[in-house]
């Protein structure tokens, strides 16, 4: 049945590959289930009620992308789109949350319908072959960078980004902070070694490793637990037992009134325009890992991609949470194998499991998966040599695109500033009408010069 429905022989791949894939992505996933709700829980939600949206969202959203795609691509509220909900929609203009629902579920709506008519297809096709390789290495920059942060390799400082230093960390002592960038980077050698010997699993056993190692350091005293700083127990914790927290304090409360027609119109554009950026950036990146794109670089079957991340944001609007957006953790379990979507279904049952296990879950510390997002990193950063620099007008957009998405810590700056330089560098060097630009391409650059001359 699971070869009928998910084509394993005709993907190169099987049953325990796709499982251990999807099991690989929900661990390096699973800080969203602790993040989200505290995010949001700032804009005045119930904690609890987010915790369950975030879950229930991530479960629906991930399923759709193995039923309508087949493709090993994981969903969850997105980071960065839950801080401009909570931060700048609510605390900064000072809209009720219940609002900014409102917004996110509308600009699902327009997603949908998008997807429908093929319009977000045909932005994906419209980007050359060799942007596209940027957007896959930009992205592993990116999300080492991400891994770098959250095992506090790297902070912030007078450099803008530093080495670690337990000055650098207010309260931070060698017992806390201090021995978690150790961990970490014991980690990062661990999970290597692992890759070089080929061990099979070797992203999760890096995970499950040195989260170990971090609750034998507990148990010695090595590591002690400082919650004030961030840093707590790394044991789960299942004092309060097993409930579920109830959705009702946030289930279908979407307000259409209390924000002037002309100021919600500009929020679901900025949530329109983070999010079909970011998601067309991380198809595009991990599809491209993946070796899924076809000889014209073509996902075949995005529609159905693109439509189950759009269903997600919608759906998840009316359980409570923020928009919901293809991860690019999914990189994880692609590099450990997975391409079909029973590595998403494996992810989605997991989501719907931590509604019953969450304390195990919400235990896997930053700096545990921090080494697998450091390899992932390295995985899709090795696309780099099939760019081709020899041709300027094709090098310089794709470094502009790489260099951008860590630096500007985003995926659709990155591709914003691509595709801008790609088009004007070519229609001034006369070489436009030679490569062939996509009307697409013409209309996204200016659409992206108006985003940042009036946005």
């Amino acid at each position: 049945m699971l070869e009928k429905v998910f084509k394993l022989r005709e993907n190169h791949t099987t049953v325990k590959t796709e499982i251990l894939a999807g099991i690989t992505t929900f661990m390096t996933m699973a800080y969203i289930l602790a993040v989200n709700p505290n995010v949001l829980s700032a804009s005045g939600m119930d904690r609890g009620a987010v915790f369950t949206a975030t879950v229930l969202a991530s479960f629906l959203g991930t399923a759709c992308m193995a039923l309508f795609a087949n493709y090993p691509f994981a969903l969850a509220p997105g980071m960065g789109l839950n801080a401009y909900f909570a931060y700048t929609v609510v605390i900064g203009m000072g809209y009720p949350w219940q609002s900014a629902l409102a917004a996110v579920f509308v600009e699902g709506v327009i997603f949908i319908l998008l997807s429908l008519f093929n319009i977000r297809e045909a932005i994906f096709n419209s980007i050359p072959s060799n942007l596209k390789k940027a957007v896959s290495v930009g992205i592993g920059f990116f999300i080492a960078f991400i891994g770098l942060q959250n095992a506090k390799i790297v902070v912030g400082g007078a450099t803008l980004v530093e080495l670690f230093s337990l000055d650098a960390v207010e309260g931070a002592t060698m017992q806390d902070a201090g021995i978690c960038v150790i961990l970490a980077l014991i980690g990062v050698f661990l999970t290597a070694i692992l890759v070089i010997k080929n061990v099979k699993g070797n992203i999760l056993w890096g995970i499950l490793g040195t989260w170990i190692l971090g609750i034998i350091c507990q148990f010695t005293g090595l590591y002690v637990p400082n919650p004030e700083i961030g840093y707590y127990s790394l044991l789960p914790d299942f004092s309060a037992g097993i409930s579920v927290p109830s959705l009702a304090p946030i289930f279908m409360k979407l307000d259409f009134t209390s924000i002037p027609v002309a100021e919600f119109i500009v929020i679901v554009c900025a949530f329109l325009f983070v999010d079909m950026f970011d998601t067309l950036g991380t198809l595009i990146g991990v599809a491209t890992k993946a070796d899924m794109l076809d000889k014209e670089g073509k996902l075949p079957n995005i529609k159905g991609a693109l439509l189950a991340d759009a269903v997600a944001t919608t759906a998840g609007a009316v359980l409570g949470t923020s928009t919901t957006t293809t991860f690019v953790e999914s990189a994880s379990g692609v590099t450990e194998g997975g391409r079909t979507g029973l590595t998403s279904i494996t992810t989605a049952v997991l989501f719907l499991l931590a509604l019953l296990f969450s304390p195990v879950f919400l235990a896997i510390p930053s700096f545990a998966t921090a080494p697998a997002l450091i390899i992932v990193g390295f995985y899709m950063v090795n696309q780099v040599g099939l760019i081709d620099f020899s041709d300027f007008s094709e090098g310089i957009p794709a470094f502009i695109c790489i260099g951008a998405m860590p630096f500007f810590y985003s995926i659709s700056e990155g591709i914003s500033m691509g595709v801008i330089s790609y088009v004007i560098l070519n229609l001034l060097t006369g070489k436009a009408q030679e490569k062939k630009i996509s009307p697409v391409m013409y209309i996204l650059a200016v659409l992206f010069l108006v985003k940042y001359f009036l946005i």
